[in-house]
């Protein structure tokens, strides 16, 4: 889970800047970068001596560390952290989009994830998800009960955003269709319009006293109305360009880039980032979310950094789009190569 910003009043103007000046040098280089390099890059007309005390300071204040003795710092997780949500909201722009990052629009919704996941990794150079969108979240729009022999129901539900679930149903004893038009009444009477939570105890209490001796027939209407909406088991994740791990080297070290690429291969992983996700978007937090380090569950994604979106199709139809790569990646571009994607995406299927 991503930590509450942290503030930039906590430091002083001075600190803040050669923070940004060792973040960025060290987005642009991969080298840790020393208090030379800083009065260099910064307008404080600062000696060497006052810069090292400073960036002396901010390692105290668990800003940046020393990875090697009498080498220079590099940002921690909290530096990061603080670069991301302070000076990136601070600066945020939109970046034009590029002409070869266009979505072509595809009968298949799957063709155009998968296009997605392609593009973002070519655009970013790094690793990319998109999911496809979760309906657990979904209403039932409508449902019908179907006769096809003398024991069995087809129950065919559909749920917001138009997807469509059949199921069939044995049954004890032949129903006549007198009987069966009087259930789809009963059913779609109490049921449409309703999520799975709404869809309670009492609800279903109701709704089998009124049915009379067809309470197992909705029992297990009720049980595939829940399947209808819950529908993880769809749950698509496309990735591309997870080889993009090994162009850093940061990544490579001991194996790092096969764990992170295991993980990627790992659903239940990558279940993981699209649940928070789309639970952040849901708590009414920034649309873009910035995972770094240790803030991720998997340890093979300790040394990284997730950049997550939910793309929003329409009729409760929400996925998550995002890319992984190091935690010196480019957070601008990154961001801007999202944005753009998500516009398309809400252009070729959002309803207007």
């Amino acid at each position: 889970m991503a930590k509450e910003p942290e503030k930039i009043s906590e430091l002083d103007e001075r600190k803040v800047k050669i923070l940004v000046a060792v973040i960025r040098n060290y987005l642009e280089t991969g080298e840790p970068v020393g208090s030379r390099t800083i009065s260099k890059y910064t307008d404080l007309s600062l000696s060497s001596a006052t810069i090292r005390n400073e960036m002396a300071d901010l390692e105290e204040m668990g800003y940046i560390f020393q990875p090697h003795t009498s080498s220079g710092r590099i940002p921690t997780d909290k530096g990061y952290r603080f670069y991301v949500d302070n000076l990136m909201s601070e600066k945020e722009r939109e970046i034009q989009e590029k002409e070869d990052l266009i979505i072509e629009k595809a009968d298949k919704l799957e063709e155009v994830l998968k296009q997605a996941a392609k593009l973002l990794a070519t655009n970013t150079n790094y690793t990319a998800l998109v999911s496809t969108p979760e309906t657990h979240r979904n209403k039932l729009k409508f449902l019908q009960l179907s006769k096809v022999d003398e024991n069995s129901i087809l129950a065919v539900i559909v749920v917001e955003g138009n997807i469509i679930k059949n199921k069939m149903i044995q049954v004890g004893e032949e129903m006549d269709d007198d009987t069966i038009l009087k259930l789809n009444l009963l059913l779609n009477t109490h049921l449409n319009g309703l999520s799975l939570e709404q869809i309670n105890l009492g609800l279903i209490t109701l709704l089998k006293e009124r049915a009379g001796i067809h309470t197992e027939l909705i029992s297990s209407v009720i049980d595939a109305v829940a399947d209808a909406i819950r529908a993880d088991e769809d749950l698509e994740i496309y990735t591309s360009g997870a080889t993009n791990i090994f162009k850093y080297p940061e990544l490579t070290d001991s194996g790092k880039a096969t764990d992170i690429i295991n993980t990627f291969e790992n659903k239940e992983e990558l279940e993981k980032i699209v649940s928070a996700s789309l639970s952040e978007n849901d708590a009414g937090r920034n649309e873009m979310q910035v995972y770094i380090g240790k803030e991720m569950s998997s340890p093979a994604m300790h040394d990284c950094s997730v950049v997550t979106a939910t793309y929003d199709l329409g009729d409760g139809m929400r996925g998550t789009i995002g890319i992984v790569g190091p935690k010196r990646m480019n957070y601008e571009k990154a961001m801007g190569t999202m944005k753009s994607l998500m516009k398309q995406l809400d252009e070729i299927y959002k309803k207007k």
